[in-house]
């Protein structure tokens, strides 16, 4: 589509896997973030710091920015949360027990606040309200990302299968979960201009 290539970390040596991206509130840069913290923007994206080259308990699993752009908060698969810029620490799942890992993070732009989703759709609220979660529901396949919707009320998970989970006031609109796919669903996001 209308997506530019403002550069990429191809070809670079990278002290550890890149495990998300995240673009600016323009639509004109975007940060990726390593499995160890690191960062790197691109475009109008501003570097505001990492977790690169410092011990960590668990790897990053994702990014999320404020609704502002002028901050991020980054998740661990332990449930700590990095917070750089203008991005808020409301508190983490870090250093508690944990049934499964966290693997996504998403922020709350109604309340500054954030939610953490765990593999089995566990969901951990921080200055955002609960709206549900499949924590106790057993699923088919393991759930991997979540995004919020665009009023912030809801939000949506995936797993591996392509399933879909809601709560709140994200609407089920359709899923892959019943289809034979080649490769493991990895993420979700939300269309702002459709609700979908």
């Amino acid at each position: 589509g209308d997506a530019i290539d403002y550069g990429s970390m191809h070809g670079q040596p990278l002290n550890a896997p890149i495990s998300h991206i995240v673009s600016t509130p323009d639509g004109k840069g975007y940060t990726l973030v390593g499995a160890d913290g690191g960062t790197f923007t691109f475009g109008d994206a501003r570097f505001y710091g990492s977790m690169g080259g410092r011990r960590l308990n668990a790897p990053v699993v994702d990014i999320a920015p404020t609704k502002d752009g002028n901050g991020y908060w980054l998740g661990a698969s332990d449930g700590g949360i990095f917070t750089f810029g203008d991005a808020s620490f409301y508190g983490s799942m870090g250093g508690r027990h944990l049934n499964d890992p966290v693997v996504g993070i998403a922020p709350d732009f109604a309340t500054g606040g954030y939610w953490e989703v765990a593999t089995d759709g566990g969901i951990f609220s921080f200055n955002a309200p609960f709206d549900g979660s499949t924590g106790n529901i057993h699923l088919n396949e393991p759930v991997n990302g979540m995004t919020p919707t665009a009023d912030d009320r809801g939000y949506w998970f995936v797993a591996s299968d392509g399933g879909i989970f809601g709560e709140g006031d994200a609407e089920f609109q359709g899923s892959m979960g019943a289809t034979k796919l080649i490769a493991p669903i990895v993420g979700v996001a939300t269309d702002n201009t459709t609700g979908g």
